[in-house]
C-alpha cells in the first residue's frame, strides 16, 4: 500500500473528527403557504395546523430583517365559511364567528385544552369547563405558562356580519425564548364547519428561514463537501500518477467519490437557498435526492462487488450481473421514493406518515444486501485461503473486519434512532436531531475511506488484480453454460491426438483443458 496516500487518508478522518466536533449552533426558519386549506373536526374543534418548527430566541430587537430577530410573522390570511353559515347571520351583526390563532410552545403543550371531571380532553371551552375552569365558552381553553403569562399567545379574527370571508391583520409575533414552536388556526363554532384559509406566515430565525432541525445540516454538508474534496485530490493525485495501471475497480471507486463530491456540494446549495429565500423549490430538491439515490446505490453495490471478488479472484461478475443491476435498479426507485418523501417540499421540523410506509422496502433491500454482501465475502475469503494466496487474503481481512465493524455500527445507531424517536414524540430534542442525518454520511464516507486505502492505485496492482492462476468459481448457471460449451470440442480434439499418437500435444490439451476448468 503508497504511504503517502495512508498518511493522507489518516489527515482526512482527523480533520472529520475536528470539523464535526466544532458547535454547530446556527438555528433558522421558513415560510409556510397556505392554499384553500381546509379545517378538519378533532374533538370538539375545528383546525388547521399552521407549522411546527425548531425556533431560536431573538439576539435583537431591531426591525431591521438581517440582525438575528426571530419571530412568526401572519400576511395575507383569508379565511371563507360556507354560504349556510353566513346565511344564518344578518348584516348587521358585529361578530357572527370567532376564529383563533394559537401559537404554543412544545413544553406548553399540556396549557392547551381542558377536562370536565377527568373526561375527554377538549380543545374550546364547554359550558362545564366554564363552570370549573373559568374559560370562555366557545374559545380555545389556554392556561398561562408558568415562564411567561403572554404565552401561549391567541390572536382573535372575527367574521362580521353575514360575509363569507374575513381577513386576518398582518401581526408578528416575536420569539424571545428557544423551543419548537407550533401554530394551529382553531375554530370552536360548530356552524364554521368546511372552513378554508389560504395566506402565508413567514418563521425566521436569527440567521434565516431554515427550520431549527435542518439549519446544523448547513454546516455540516459544508465541511462533508470539504471532506470528500479532500479524498478526490488524494485518490486523483494517485489515479493519474499510476493511471497506466489503473484497475477497472478503481474507475469504479472514482465515480463514487465524485458522486459523493456532487451530493454534498448540492445538498449545501439547496439548504442555502432554503435559508435565503425561505423556499424550496421542488425542481432543485428533486436533482439533489436523485443524485444522492445514485450515490447509495452505486456505493452498496461497490460494496457488493469487491465482496464477490470482482477484479481480484473473478475478472467479471458473470451470470449474477443482471442480478446485480436488478437489485440496485430496485435499491434506487426505493431510495429515490423515500428521499423525495422526506426532503422535497418539507419545511416543517416533523416527518409525514408516509415516510414510516417508504422505511420498510428500504430497508429490507439493505437487510438484504448485508446478507449477500457478507455470503459473497465468506465464500471469497474460502477460496483465498484455499489457494493460499496471503497477500489478497490480507486485504479481504482488513475490508471484512472494516465492513463488519460498520454494520454493527449500523445497528447500534438504528436503536438508538428508534430510541431518539420513540421518547421524543414531540420533538424537543430538535436541536440535535441533525445528528441523526448526518451519522450515516459520516459512516458512508468512513468505509468509502476504507476502500479508497486498500485499493489505492499503486506501482504494483497486480498484487491485487485478478489472475489466471488464482481460479475462481462461478456461480453454477455459469459454471453449467461453459461447461456445455466446451466438452464436444474437447472430447473431440483429445481422441484425434489419440489417433495422431502425438503424446506431445496431448499433454498441452490436457493442461488447456484443465485451465478453462479452472
Amino acid at each position: 500500500m503508497d504511504s503517502a496516500f495512508q498518511i493522507a487518508i489518516t489527515n482526512i478522518g482527523v480533520l472529520i473528527f475536528i470539523l464535526l466536533s466544532t458547535a454547530l449552533t446556527t438555528i433558522n426558519a421558513s415560510i409556510h403557504i397556505y392554499q384553500n386549506q381546509l379545517f378538519s373536526e378533532v374533538g370538539n374543534a375545528y383546525l388547521f395546523p399552521g407549522g411546527s418548527e425548531g425556533l431560536a430566541a431573538s439576539l435583537s430587537s431591531d426591525n431591521s430583517a438581517t440582525d438575528g430577530r426571530s419571530f412568526i410573522r401572519f400576511e395575507n390570511i383569508t379565511f371563507w365559511r360556507t354560504q349556510a353559515a353566513a346565511d344564518e347571520h344578518s348584516d348587521k351583526e358585529h361578530s357572527s364567528g370567532l376564529i383563533q390563532a394559537l401559537i404554543f410552545e412544545a413544553a406548553d403543550r399540556n396549557n392547551i385544552g381542558g377536562s370536565a371531571y377527568g373526561g375527554q380532553r377538549s380543545i374550546c371551552c364547554t359550558p362545564d369547563l366554564a363552570k370549573l375552569e373559568g374559560c370562555k365558552q366557545g374559545e380555545v381553553i389556554r392556561v398561562p405558562s408558568a415562564t411567561d403569562i403572554n404565552w401561549p399567545v391567541v390572536l382573535n379574527i372575527q367574521f362580521g356580519g353575514n360575509y363569507l370571508s374575513t381577513s386576518m391583520d398582518n401581526a408578528e409575533v416575536p420569539i424571545k425564548k428557544t423551543g419548537m414552536y407550533n401554530l394551529f388556526f382553531i375554530a370552536c363554532d360548530p356552524k364554521l364547519k368546511g372552513t378554508v384559509m389560504s395566506g402565508k406566515t413567514v418563521w425566521k430565525n436569527p440567521d434565516g428561514y431554515l427550520p431549527g432541525r435542518m439549519a446544523p445540516l448547513m454546516k455540516f454538508y459544508v465541511y462533508m463537501a470539504i471532506a470528500y474534496l479532500l479524498l478526490s485530490v488524494v485518490w486523483f493525485s494517485q489515479y493519474m500518477r499510476f493511471w497506466k495501471d489503473i484497475l477497472q475497480l478503481q474507475h469504479c471507486i472514482t465515480v463514487v467519490i465524485g458522486l459523493g463530491l456532487l451530493e454534498m456540494m448540492l445538498w449545501y446549495l439547496d439548504f442555502a437557498n432554503f435559508n435565503n429565500t425561505g423556499t424550496r423549490p421542488i425542481v432543485i430538491t428533486t436533482w439533489v435526492v436523485t443524485v444522492g439515490a445514485i450515490r447509495k446505490t452505486l456505493s452498496r453495490l461497490l460494496i457488493l462487488s469487491v465482496s464477490m471478488g470482482y477484479g481480484v479472484v473473478r475478472p467479471t461478475l458473470g451470470g449474477l450481473t443482471a442480478k446485480v443491476l436488478l437489485l440496485g435498479t430496485t435499491y434506487f426507485l426505493a431510495s429515490e421514493l423515500l428521499d423525495i418523501t422526506e426532503y422535497v417540499g418539507t419545511i416543517n421540523d416533523i416527518s409525514g406518515r408516509a415516510r414510516l410506509f417508504l422505511v420498510l422496502p428500504d430497508a429490507f433491500l439493505d437487510a438484504f444486501l448485508i446478507l449477500w454482501i457478507f455470503t459473497s465475502l465468506s465464500k471469497t475469503l474460502e477460496q483465498l485461503q484455499a489457494k493460499r494466496i496471503s497477500t489478497k487474503l490480507d486485504l479481504y481481512r482488513k475490508f471484512s473486519n472494516a465492513l463488519a465493524v460498520a454494520v454493527i455500527a449500523s445497528v447500534a445507531w438504528i436503536t438508538y434512532e428508534v430510541y431518539f424517536k420513540a421518547t421524543d414524540p414531540f420533538n424537543e430534542r430538535w436541536q440535535s436531531a441533525w445528528i441523526i442525518t448526518a451519522f450515516w454520511d459520516i459512516l458512508s464516507f468512513a468505509l468509502l475511506c476504507v476502500i479508497c486505502y486498500l485499493w489505492a492505485p499503486s506501482q504494483s496492482p497486480q498484487r491485487y488484480a485478478y489472475s489466471e492462476d488464482v481460479g475462481e468459481e462461478f456461480d453454477d448457471e455459469e459454471a453449467q453454460s461453459l461447461t456445455r460449451r466446451q466438452s464436444n470440442g474437447d472430447v473431440n480434439l483429445v481422441n484425434q491426438e489419440w489417433k495422431n499418437g502425438n503424446t506431445g500435444v496431448s499433454d498441452q490439451v490436457d493442461d488447456l483443458e484443465e485451465d478453462k476448468r479452472e
